[in-house]
């Protein structure tokens, strides 16, 4: 094996180290030379710009015409201009002394106007102006001569200088633009500028050419004895590496048994732990099976336990309508014996015997849906748009009169038939219609608190009147959608928070124990929502829920079409 030596590159840097302290005088000496060129081009480049700006200032700064000079009439406009106490004619001395100083400026421009040309040492003015802080605008003098255009253009010149006030603030600003030579003088300022270009660049030409060839030579004389001494040392450098590598082979070989014998011992605990892995996750796998076996019976349990409640306490609410409608019935029969043939009120005798008829069959089939599991349905072919319609005349009245709610249902007239059981889908239509009832509740009683928290009273008084005048919305409606039967039920009540969405329906998760009493109705115990989501479970159901806080809430329940 051969290659560069290690020792190559730390070496690198006193090389470079030695040639710069080696040419390090003649650097010094071509960088002064160059420097003192360059100062006296632009010493001599600017000379006459700089005198030039200095006579204009001169000229500005010592020219009285009104016995006084710019600057001193500058700083008097400046402290009327700043008076603190101004009388009443303060605006009429403020207007002189503005006039003041436009008749200076006129008087300082006009001698030079006038010949203009003629003198060499008179400057071309072709704007002057006066800016003060606080003044409404620059006092200036603008020259009805046109500024000279083309290659006359770069001859004017601009100076700009401040004028301390005798007031704290910012200073003033007087700007003057002007030409003060002719155009063949500033021509042969430039030809004499671009001369003495020449003769630097003959200077610095041959000097830096010179100065190159010096370093090049003494470089490629010190890189040649440093490429000897590199040659030498990497022959020496690899004889010893020969010496090494042959070291380090043997060491090497001497190495592979010693990772080959570690390896196999490596395996053999590999192949332990192996085992003893699968042996884990045998075990594991068993103990998840208990546990899914586990949480499986204690969530049937659970749905036992909930329906053992549910029943029993629609037993108890069954048997005590049941025995207060025993003294009616009764009452209702004597009526009818003791009527004496008066049509009109047989009739109406016949009219509440039927409701009462009526309202204990329905006692009775509600009483049979939720004492039963849902998992045990009694399946049939549902047509649900016919449920709809029954919900619209079942409770329309009750919500018109006595919730002072709209209940209203749209669904189509052909038959759209599920594969369910009637009463657990009408226990959870009713379900979700007694919800909608609720919100509408809690819509109304905050809306009446947010009318009383209102402090303007006439404000209030309209806040109490739009809460009086609400009324709540509940529509349900029944579709076709691409194989399926949607059911919505819409509110216009309290709606959801995300949180509240997430959990109503879990079981005995409810808010409306926190909202005192609705309308004479106690709070809910939970169950409703978990029922719904226990019938669609078992009906092959979805769910959808669209709510927001004041927005009222939408439950859309979406079922497989029936075969036909």
């Amino acid at each position: 094996m051969s290659g560069p030596s290690p020792s190559a590159e730390p070496a690198a840097a006193p090389s470079v180290w030695r040639y710069a302290q080696r040419i390090a005088p003649l650097a010094v000496l071509w960088a002064v030379l160059v420097g003192l060129l360059v100062w006296l081009l632009y010493a001599r480049a600017t000379w006459n710009e700089e005198s030039d700006r200095a006579d204009v200032r001169e000229w500005l700064d010592n020219a009285r015409v009104f016995r006084k000079t710019l600057s001193e009439l500058t700083r008097d406009y400046a402290d009327l201009l700043g008076d603190t106490d101004p009388g009443i004619d303060h605006l009429d001395r403020v207007t002189s002394k503005r006039a003041e100083i436009e008749e200076h400026l006129r008087a300082l421009v006009e001698p030079t106007r006038m010949y203009s040309g003629q003198l060499p040492l008179f400057p071309n003015v072709y704007a002057l102006e006066v800016e003060v802080p606080g003044a409404p605008g620059p006092v200036a003098w603008v020259s009805p001569k046109p500024r000279p255009g083309g290659a006359a253009k770069a001859q004017l010149r601009t100076l700009e200088y401040a004028v301390a006030l005798g007031r704290p603030g910012a200073p003033a600003t007087v700007r003057c633009v002007y030409q003060l030579h002719s155009f063949n003088r500033a021509q042969s300022q430039q030809d004499e500028y671009r001369f003495w270009q020449t003769v630097a660049a003959a200077v610095l030409v041959p000097t830096t050419l010179v100065a190159g060839l010096l370093v090049a030579r003494f470089l490629r004389r010190e890189r040649a004895r440093e490429v000897e001494k590199l040659r030498a040392a990497a022959a020496a450098e690899h004889r010893e590496r020969e010496l090494l590598e042959a070291q380090v082979a043997r060491e090497l070989t001497e190495r592979s048994l010693l990772e080959l014998r570690v390896k196999q011992q490596e395996a053999e605990r590999a192949t332990e732990e192996l085992g003893r892995k699968l042996l884990e996750q045998e075990l594991e796998a068993a103990k998840f099976e208990n546990r899914a076996a586990e949480a499986e019976r204690e969530a049937l349990e659970m749905k036992s336990q909930l329906y053992a409640s549910i029943g029993i306490m629609a037993g108890s609410y069954a048997h005590n309508i049941k025995n207060l409608l025993v003294r009616p019935n009764d009452l209702i029969a004597r009526c009818m014996e003791s009527a004496n043939g008066d049509r009109e009120q047989q009739g109406m005798l016949e009219e509440v015997r039927a409701t009462l008829g009526t309202v204990t069959e329905r006692l009775q089939q509600i009483l049979r849906t939720v004492r039963r599991d849902p998992a045990s349905a009694e399946v049939t072919r549902v047509d649900v748009c016919a449920l709809v319609r029954d919900a619209e005349r079942t409770w329309a009245g009750m919500a018109r009169e006595k919730w002072k709610i709209a209940v209203t249902a749209d669904a189509p007239a052909e038959p759209a038939l599920v594969t369910g059981d009637l009463s657990h889908l009408q226990q959870a239509l009713e379900n979700l219609i007694f919800n909608a009832r609720d919100a509408t509740f809690e819509m109304r009683n905050q809306l009446r608190d947010d009318a009383k928290r209102e402090p303007d009273p006439t404000a209030r008084r309209q806040k109490l009147l739009d809460a009086a005048s609400w009324r709540g919305e509940v529509r349900v409606t029944a579709r076709r959608d691409a194989g399926s039967l949607v059911l919505e039920v819409r509110d216009n009540g309290i709606g959801m928070t995300d949180e509240v969405r997430r959990n109503c329906l879990k079981t005995h998760f409810t808010t409306k124990r926190d909202n005192a009493l609705y309308e004479g109705y106690s709070a809910g115990m939970g169950l409703g929502l978990s029922f719904v989501a226990m019938v669609l479970e078992h009906h092959n159901g979805e769910l959808e829920i669209d709510s927001a806080p004041l927005k009222g809430t939408t439950f859309r329940l979406r079922f497989p079409l029936a075969a036909s």
